[in-house]
């Protein structure tokens, strides 16, 4: 896809984009009935029609997605590994009894979208993006707690820049005593559930002035598992291993999965997917949060009971954090050969 500028550009300061709604001027829709999805549509209509029934308001049948479009110094737009943001998709329903789009359903449709909004796609060198949000919800009349009998595809838009202000700045976490998610329950799954028991604990990290709160695992609270609604990796002293928690309960984001192949077939690092204990932190030079949303947000210190731990620095990115954030987004805008299969092209 080349800008051809057939519609103009948003009227949008491309410098302030923040992570807000913006409406764009056009999402996918697409429903499943007796067993099967329909074609899909474009529609301009941002509000959704559903039962009062539907299970999604009731029971929590839904999982969503986050993935983004870039766009390239030639003009052209990337989107980043969407057949891994289909597929953790494709998990989170099965998790949660419900028909989820295929792989190439999913990717059709989140390329409509961007073609769609094509004016809304942050210039080149203005550090923005397109985020996209699929997601699927279970619809239709029903009160009983059982599986929707009718459900919903959707994928919406907005540009965006930085999710936490600051760009790669380091911010600042305080674990918090309340779980994320249960040791055998919907952590692994994009589900709305595991967002909204988060908000108690992130305004509570808030208003004690940290960016958000950390996880530990809900087994035995002795190790993290994410950094409010994204990943953790954390870098060794001596800079050769890099490291990220593994649990049942966590998230998989493909972001950090993403960094694990850079940092060892990149920055020839050593990989470790494991505990990463909050009574360890000594252990490491340097710790950030990744995530789609966050890309990648050094985390300049950890709250801890009464500890203050920090890492390479309150004030600036660690140099290895620097070297995975630099070769991410040159893959993801374009700069930077990507390994095969994580771009396609709109």
């Amino acid at each position: 896809m080349t800008q051809t500028h057939a519609t103009p550009p948003a009227d949008i300061d491309w410098s302030t984009l923040g992570f807000s709604y913006i409406r764009t001027d056009f999402r996918y829709l697409s429903h499943w009935r007796d067993g099967a999805w329909d074609a899909g549509t474009l529609t301009r209509d941002n509000v959704l029609h559903i039962s009062e029934g539907s299970t999604a308001l009731h029971y929590g049948q839904q999982c969503f997605e986050g993935l983004k479009a870039y766009r390239c110094a030639d003009g052209t737009v990337n989107l980043f590994r969407p057949d891994q943001n289909a597929a953790r998709m494709q998990r989170s329903c099965e998790r949660l009894l419900m028909p989820a789009p295929n792989t190439e359903a999913f990717i059709e449709a989140c390329r409509q979208v961007v073609k769609a909004n094509e004016r809304f796609i942050p210039p080149y060198g203005t550090g923005g993006s397109l985020y996209l949000r699929p997601f699927v919800i279970g619809v239709g009349d029903n009160i009983g707690v059982r599986s929707a009998p009718e459900f919903i595809f959707s994928v919406f838009c907005i540009p965006v820049g930085p999710y936490f202000k600051g760009g790669l700045s380091p911010m600042n976490f305080i674990t918090s005593l309340y779980d994320r998610a249960a040791p055998h329950g919907t952590g692994a799954a994009k589900v709305g559930g595991n967002y909204a028991a988060s908000l108690l604990p992130g305004q509570e990290a808030k208003e004690r002035h940290f960016a958000d709160a950390i996880y530990l695992d809900p087994e035995t609270h002795t190790k993290i598992e994410e950094v409010g609604s994204a990943n953790l990796f954390a870098i060794t002293q001596d800079g050769r291993t890099f490291v990220t928690p593994k649990s049942p309960s966590i998230l998989p984001s493909i972001t950090k999965y993403s960094l694990l192949h850079i940092a060892e077939h990149r920055l020839g690092l050593d990989v470790v997917e494991g505990d990463v204990f909050i009574d360890g932190l000594d252990a490491y030079a340097e710790a950030g949060a990744c995530g789609t949303a966050a890309v990648i947000t050094p985390i300049g210190g950890i709250q801890h009971g009464d500890t203050f731990h920090v890492f390479h620095s309150e004030t600036e990115a660690g140099p290895v954090t620097k070297r995975l954030y630099d070769e991410l987004v040159g893959i993801q805008f374009g700069d930077r050969e990507a390994p095969e299969g994580w771009i396609v092209k709109v």
